[in-house]
């Protein structure tokens, strides 16, 4: 194992610190000179590893900054002028926190489940997913949709044409654009047979939705099947009991099935959503709404033809687990 250029000599504490005698302490060499990878940890002192990372870690009010958040050059002014540290470089600073599981600078955003049937609601949901209902495993002409909308798809004509990659650089996009208007895109997502159905409309609302719903159910296996569970959010197209009502009144064996509020990321749908944002709309350069809608119906028989179930593992006991993990609810704050 490399060792560090510097040297080090353990030094008791004097009573003026307050230690009892006898204690030793290591004290710092005037720069620190540690090797990288996980020798850069071996080398540190471990008294000076801990008093970086919680520096680190600290919010900054605790210090009185007007900081929401320190950067690696906060840190570094902080640290530096502790006794147990010394002086150290920025690069030895940054490895040790690099190596480190907690990555304070690091965040994102999260809403914490307020659902008082979180827990129901996303069962059954995380159920389906299991093949099962209420208790029950689903037969093999039970059906599984996961549906939603991706709102405001707007095509942005680039003002000058882009330029394909060379020597040294990639493709390139020109930044200004022209809007030339903005689609709505309805799919739904066989979640067992992997096979996604979509539209494109002028805007959102129960009919529109509703015309995605016929395109799916007009069709076999769905029009003859015993059951077809529709998995959505609480979105204004297919909100509440009165949805549940309108849509198993046409159809006898579809069942409408509503995720907890806040909770998207329980639909399979969004996954899809996500790769279309990749692969399809990014980036974002279209004549007009009509380029939008082709591409995505291109795209969308492309995947049908290779596409495989997602990978889904997170379970009810994984659901159980986080919930227990978060503890209760905070209050909810409103605005004055």
């Amino acid at each position: 194992m490399p060792r560090p250029a510097s040297s080090w000599a353990s030094t008791p504490i004097g009573s003026a610190s307050g230690a009892s005698a006898g204690l030793l302490v290591v004290a710092p060499s005037p720069r620190w000179r540690i090797a990288r990878g996980r020798d850069a940890r071996r080398g540190f002192p471990p008294l000076a590893q801990a008093t970086v990372k919680a520096a680190a870690c600290e919010r900054p009010t605790q210090r009185e900054q007007p900081l929401s958040r320190y950067s690696l050059a906060d840190v570094h002014h902080i640290v530096t002028q502790d006794r147990t540290v010394g002086a150290l470089s920025r690069s030895t600073l940054w490895r040790v926190l690099a190596h480190d599981a907690l990555k304070p600078w690091r965040y994102r955003v999260w809403i914490f489940p307020r659902d008082p049937a979180f827990a129901e609601k996303a069962g059954r949901v995380l159920d389906l997913y299991a093949g099962r209902w209420e208790g029950q495993p689903l037969g093999p002409h039970d059906y599984v949709l996961s549906a939603d909308e991706k709102t405001s798809i707007q095509a942005r004509e680039r003002c000058y044409p882009s330029r394909p990659p060379g020597p040294g650089h990639g493709q390139q996009i020109e930044f200004e654009y022209e809007r030339r208007g903005a689609v709505q895109y309805l799919a739904a997502w066989d979640v067992r047979r992997a096979v996604v159905f979509g539209r494109c409309e002028a805007q959102t609302g129960i009919a529109p939705f509703g015309r995605l719903v016929e395109q799916v159910m007009s069709q076999d296996p769905y029009r003859a099947a015993a059951r077809v569970f529709w998995l959505v959010d609480n979105g204004s197209s297919h909100r509440g009991v009165a949805s549940v009502a309108r849509l198993q009144a046409q159809y006898r064996n579809l069942i409408l099935v509503h995720l907890p509020i806040h909770a998207s990321w329980l639909n399979q749908i969004e996954i899809y959503f996500s790769i279309i944002q990749r692969k399809v709309l990014t980036p974002n350069d279209f004549p007009d709404t009509a380029a939008v809608a082709t591409r995505l119906q291109a795209f969308e028989t492309r995947w049908n033809a290779q596409a495989k179930p997602f990978a889904w593992r997170f379970t009810r006991a994984d659901l159980q687990r986080r919930l227990r993990e978060q503890g209760d609810p905070p209050p909810v704050l409103t605005a004055a």
